[in-house]
């Protein structure tokens, strides 16, 4: 049973998730699982399960606060969520049968490059955006009347978007650290409908993925709800923080999350 200071202490850790998830389109699960492991003594299992329980709440209480500032494209992550589906519960299954240690490390110094090449320090040659027919020019505009503009290779997003499924079933978080840099560098979408685009796939990834895990009883339930709470409030938070922050600060922000992600995902695996 939780004592008093551990509810506290989860609802608090879920705010502070939830404010970070919904500004930079991650789920939060690199921050969750640690704390659950070397916190909680949670088993990697556990932790993971747990953590995409949790990312369930993240990304519905985020997707609410951007579809009200219409910054969706829910033509775009419909497709990619397909994708991302399949890779989420083949990820879940994988957790009992691969080192996820290794997968962890290798997934990890590949975030660091991304997050390097966001900054523009180093050059990763993801395909580049040609008209085709399997180029959708899409055109989103938000609640304030700013209009989003470009061009997208659905094949590329599609095809790309069933990793960002297998890291969320296999590590627990979410799949937003991979579906990020997808959907904005790979397929050209705006860094702020990315960020928002990427909470609504998101929700049919996590589910993917608690589903499968439940079956291994690896969801802790009342840790998943106390946290829950708190990140309601944290997303609503974030959201709003994204739509004042510029595209450039926002992508640089969203590129040294992600390397202390990649750090502590690197040196819990070592």
């Amino acid at each position: 049973m939780l004592l008093l200071v551990d509810i506290v202490i989860l609802i608090l850790l879920g705010f502070l998730v939830g404010v970070i998830a919904s500004m930079t389109g991650i789920g939060g699960g690199t921050f969750i699982v640690p704390a659950l492991t070397l916190v909680y003594l949670f088993t990697s299992q556990e932790a993971v399960g747990t953590s995409l329980a949790v990312i369930i709440f993240t990304s519905l209480a985020s997707t609410y606060a951007y579809s009200r500032q219409k910054r969706i494209d829910y033509k775009i992550g419909a497709v990619a969520a397909i994708s991302t589906i399949p890779g989420a519960i083949i990820g879940a299954y994988m957790t009992t049968l691969v080192s996820s240690s290794l997968l962890a490390i290798v997934f990890s110094v590949f975030l660091i490059c991304v997050a390097f090449s966001m900054l523009g320090v180093v050059h990763i040659p993801f395909p580049k955006v040609t008209k085709s027919l399997r180029t959708w020019h899409q055109t989103v505009t938000d609640s304030e009347g700013k209009k989003f503009e470009y061009d997208t290779n659905i094949v590329i997003t599609f095809i790309l978007s069933f990793f960002g499924g297998l890291s969320s079933g296999l590590l627990g978080i979410g799949g937003g650290a991979l579906m990020v840099p997808i959907l904005n560098l790979a397929a050209g979408i705006p860094i702020h409908l990315t960020v928002a685009t990427s909470m609504f796939i998101m929700i049919f990834t996590s589910v993917a993925g608690v589903l499968t895990h439940l079956q291994f009883n690896n969801v802790r339930i009342e840790y998943s709800a106390f946290m829950a709470i708190g990140i309601i409030f944290g997303t609503q938070l974030g959201a709003r923080i994204a739509k004042r922050t510029s595209g450039k600060l926002l992508k640089k922000g969203f590129s040294l999350v992600m390397l202390f992600v990649s750090l502590r995902l690197l040196l819990n695996s070592i």
